[in-house]
């Protein structure tokens, strides 16, 4: 357990007393609130009746249960709700009544044609904030058109960046076009809250999977403004700091360096006894090392097939180079790194089943980060209790 001790006793987490209504499902959105429920909120998802969020019908199943949308609905609550009907919609008033944050996840204009739209709600509830992560956004010409992760990997360029030159393009190995939209729409919530708190007033948070893939192409867009080519996969390689990428060792294993200043290009060439690399010309600095990677990376791996991945690593560890092993998902998950961060977490589901997950990367120094989440929910299970505190506030 990742421990820690609030210096406010009466406070258990950030965002104790903030309370979410989470109208999402698959990915995007509830990641969100999942991310805001770990903080401390109290996020409570409306779900359709019956089917509930299209994830909990995503494998794979342990007994009859989603595990996908178990690691990322854990600690919410969930009330079954049909918009279209009278009696759910005066409880879907009562809830945004008393919100402090609601996220939808839905196509542009589905809300409004509800009747449940950022100006209506807004009317209701000033200091409401409206998260609303879609495909395109709810402006421009793209906003109508329904998007999932795939198409925003592939409209966003990452998918053209990804893999090996001359190979057919790659989708990244996680659903990172949903990921991104929830990591900025959740930057966008808290910042919001934030203004809340000085302004006393909500807004409204628009976030695109687009948008955000834009805006994690990091270089790649600076360079094709730079010098008017279009950057394009390079596999492992980074395309501006060399020796910056894995390399194959003994054994026919691999392992990855990022050496990144000339100090650190001359330790790596000390180690591996090739101190003749650093009189030639060709790597003599960052920029001439990038313009011949493939000479050099040659003359790397020469060198590197002498020794296996953990004689490598150990020996870089000791002299500080920045190294480390390709893991596959079960070497990440037994890494003792990564269980001393508390990486790995537990949560209930139904009946006495108990799901393994990934934690939060946000540590907090005054409060405690434990083993265990919030139970998973089961569909319309928190019905009675959700109806009791709209009780309790009216």
């Amino acid at each position: 357990m990742h421990e820690s001790k609030s210096k406010n006793p009466d406070r258990l987490s950030p965002l104790q007393g903030v309370v979410v209504i989470d109208l999402t499902r698959v990915l995007a959105g509830p990641y969100l609130t999942m991310m805001l429920a770990e903080m401390g909120a109290r996020v409570i998802k409306v779900e359709r009746p019956v089917v509930g969020d299209d994830a909990r019908h995503f494998g794979p199943f342990v007994e009859g249960q989603s595990a996908y949308f178990a690691s990322i609905n854990r600690g919410k609550e969930s009330i079954a709700l049909d918009l279209k009907e009278v009696e759910d919609r005066e409880i879907f008033q009562k809830l945004v009544k008393k919100a402090d944050v609601l996220v939808e996840n839905f196509k542009p204009g589905t809300m409004e044609k509800l009747g449940f739209g950022w100006q209506r709600l807004s009317q209701e509830n000033t200091r409401l904030i409206y998260a609303a992560v879609s495909g395109f956004g709810h402006t421009g010409p793209y906003k109508t058109r329904p998007a999932y992760d795939l198409v925003a990997q592939a409209m966003g360029g990452i998918m053209s960046l990804t893999g090996h030159a001359g190979e057919r393009p790659v989708r990244v190995g996680t659903s990172l076009g949903d990921i991104t939209a929830a990591l900025f729409g959740l930057s966008g919530v808290l910042a919001a809250l934030y203004d809340r708190g000085i302004t006393g007033l909500g807004t409204k948070v628009d976030v695109a999977m687009l948008d955000c893939q834009i805006a994690i192409l990091e270089n790649a867009i600076g360079r094709y403004f730079a010098d008017g080519q279009i950057p394009g996969p390079i596999g492992m390689r980074h395309p501006s700091i060399t020796p910056f990428s894995g390399l194959q060792v003994q054994h026919g294993e691999y392992l990855v360096l990022a050496v990144g200043n000339d100090n650190l290009f001359t330790r790596l060439c000390e180690l591996i006894d090739r101190k003749d690399l650093l009189s030639d010309k060709r790597y003599a600095t960052n920029g001439s090392r990038t313009e011949n990677h493939e000479s050099l990376y040659q003359e790397l791996e020469r060198a590197l097939e002498k020794k296996s991945v953990a004689e490598w690593l150990e020996l870089f560890k000791q002299n500080g180079i920045p190294s480390g092993p390709i893991n596959n998902i079960e070497d990440v998950v037994k890494d003792p790194q990564v269980l001393s961060r508390n990486m790995v977490v537990t949560a209930n589901g139904e009946q006495g089943l108990v799901f393994r997950m990934s934690g939060n990367p946000i540590k907090f120094s005054n409060y405690q980060d434990s083993d265990t989440r919030g139970a998973i929910p089961e569909c319309d299970g928190d019905r009675a209790t959700i109806l009791k505190y709209l009780d309790d506030l009216s």
